[in-house]
């Protein structure tokens, strides 16, 4: 490694040959002037720049497991809480002795209800909230609201749970639309700040080449997905240390489980009512709340504190000078691009599989036949597995981008299809460890999918400018998929199988066509990103030119940034002089000859 050049000395200093340098010009107090202020002779301005920029780089990647770790301690605390609350709502004696009459099931029902359909309506306001706060004051505040639903649980009631649910519900699609494109911008900021000397060659306008960030991609949104399906595991501590002390065995809970697996019904027919041996004290439930709210608050604090900004202030003002109204449009425009209606079943599919892991294999399967008190062993063996598995996204630095993902589908289409023939006899433990082995395989082909669709989107979608819209539709059709999945719950266990190995081919086989279409070279259709319009002058929704960006040379990916966009007329000498071909007008330039590019 090279050695760093020592410390400079501080100017007026005495030098080694005493209040003379070598140069025979007096040092210290009687110095001349200029040898005091001006420029150290020895400045090595390569050295400082170089150093600046590896400054530079270490901060993008304090700002990547900022996020990563975030996100991580954000769904841990809201799965565990969830969990835990739900087991001590569904025993009938803990509800008649803490709650009487209040109707817990029905407030449980309601709350989940919030949860899962609120987000159906996240497509409107997604990406107005994420262009109106930013990128990463968006994550801020959906964090803050996980904490907002934790801290209700303080004082449960309908009043408290119900609405902080439904302010959960719409806070989760733009979560993870803004770590998505959170992890992307950081990706080809790396990049720029690793070949800052092409980009002063090249110009502040000219863009990277194409796919220049993706080996940063895949780097950052494995260790991002490597820290996110840890969450799962950290769910489990508030069960492990603290509720499964006060859980009956499976003899008692399982009494009248008749069949499990590909046989069973609904979730947990027959489950006992009361799976609690002995009520926990209120004193221990505070406690155990306050931690989660602890670690929610060390959350927003993670966020609020070491995450830095996404883009620059005057990227930022562009984002949102496009207008409010084509804001709200965009997403809706961009289903015009046969990518992202080719990748719709697997966004579908993305949420179909989390929630089955979590619900219809980890209750079907594991609970109705090795009991309740190992169901945190279960979703510990899958989240160990998917955030070990996270890694192998960086696969894609050597193989094709489609390996992860199709190896990632052919994972699950085998274990769906063993889960077709296989029904666990309830209260036998000496089959548990297949299901630990089938949680943790499932949980590596989770880890493909998540790591392969994210780092899939950022590359098909470097433009800054469509970032946020893309990954919106992404985690909106995830959030549809959860919804189905919510209302499909009572489902047999078969239907819920065929209906997960049908989304899953054709999810495969969707992308696997869109994937030949791009090599025969068939262009996609995009909406054009319009030009920030910095004067106040209202919407315009009717556009004169084509809002197609299709016949943009370089195949529709260049955005509003492109020079072939920014053809306008100068005014005057000092315009003719100054201004480059991507650059729009300064006020005294428009002051002298009309209002530039958008008097057009």
């Amino acid at each position: 490694m090279e050695a760093d050049p020592p410390l400079y000395p501080v100017a007026g200093a005495a030098g080694p040959q005493g209040d003379e340098d070598r140069l025979g010009v007096p040092d210290g107090p009687e110095a001349p002037l200029d040898e005091l202020v001006g420029a150290y002779p020895n400045y090595n301005e390569e050295e400082e720049e170089r150093r600046y920029y590896r400054r530079k780089r270490l901060g993008v990647v304090k700002n990547v497991l900022a996020a990563s770790a975030g996100g991580t301690l954000t769904y841990g605390v809201y799965l565990g809480l969830l969990q835990m609350q739900l087991i001590l709502h569904y025993d009938e004696t803990y509800r008649e002795v803490k709650y009487g009459n209040m109707g817990l099931p029905d407030i449980d029902s309601k709350m989940l209800m919030g949860i899962n359909v609120t987000p159906i309506a996240a497509l409107l306001y997604t990406p107005v909230l994420i262009r109106f706060f930013g990128t990463k004051w968006m994550m801020f505040l959906a964090v803050g609201i996980y904490a907002l639903f934790v801290s209700t649980n303080y004082w449960e009631r309908y009043y408290t749970l119900v609405p902080s649910a439904v302010a959960l519900g719409m806070a989760i699609v733009p979560l993870w639309a803004s770590m998505g494109n959170y992890i992307t911008r950081m990706s080809q900021k790396y990049y720029e700040y690793s070949h800052y000397k092409e980009q002063d060659e090249q110009g502040p306008q000219q863009r990277p080449p194409r796919g220049s960030h993706a080996p940063y991609l895949l780097v950052f949104q494995a260790i991002f997905y490597s820290f996110f399906h840890l969450s799962f595991a950290c769910a489990q501590l508030p069960m492990i240390y603290f509720l499964n002390y006060y859980l009956y065995d499976l003899n008692h809970t399982l009494f009248n489980v008749k069949s499990c697996g590909t046989k069973s019904h609904g979730i947990l027919t027959g489950f006992n009512k009361t799976v609690l041996r002995t009520l926990p004290r209120s004193r221990n439930l505070i406690v155990v709340e306050s931690v989660l709210m602890a670690v929610a608050f060390l959350a927003m604090l993670l966020v609020l504190g070491l995450c830095g900004a996404a883009y620059r202030p005057t990227e930022e003002i562009d984002l949102r000078s496009v207008g409010w109204g084509n804001i709200f449009q965009l997403p809706f425009k961009h289903v015009r691009d046969f990518r992202l209606r080719h990748l719709v079943p697997f966004f579908i599919y993305s949420g179909f599989e989390v929630l089955f892991a979590c619900t219809g294999f980890a209750l079907g399967y594991g609970v109705c036949s090795v009991g309740l008190e190992r169901l945190a062993y279960l979703l510990i063996a899958y989240s160990l597995g998917a955030s070990a598995a996270s890694v192998l996204g960086l696969l894609g630095l050597w193989l094709p981008r489609s390996v992860p993902l199709v190896a990632g589908a052919g994972l699950h289409l085998l274990l769906t299809l063993s889960l077709f023939f296989w029904a666990p006899l309830p209260r036998v433990l000496h089959h548990s460890w297949i299901l630990y082995f089938v949680a943790a395989l499932w949980g590596v082909g989770s880890a493909l999918n998540k790591t392969g669709l994210s780092t899939l989107l950022g590359i098909l979608y470097e433009d800054k400018e469509r970032q946020d819209f893309i990954f919106t539709i992404y985690h909106w059709w995830q959030a549809v998929a959860i919804f189905v999945v919510y209302l499909g719950s009572s489902l047999p266990m078969k239907a819920k199988l065929a209906v997960l190995l049908v989304t899953l081919v054709v999810a495969a086989t969707s992308y696997l066509w869109m994937e030949q279409k791009l090599q025969q070279g068939l262009v996609p259709r995009q909406p054009r990103i319009p030009k920030p319009q910095h004067k106040v002058r209202g919407y315009r929704y009717l556009e004169e030119d084509n809002s197609d960006e299709s016949d943009v040379d370089g195949g529709g990916e260049q955005g509003q940034g492109d020079c072939a966009e920014e053809e306008a007329p100068q005014a005057g000498a000092l315009g003719a002089e100054l201004a480059g071909p991507c650059r729009r007008p300064c006020p005294y330039e428009q002051a002298l000859g009309g209002d530039g590019p958008e008097e057009q």
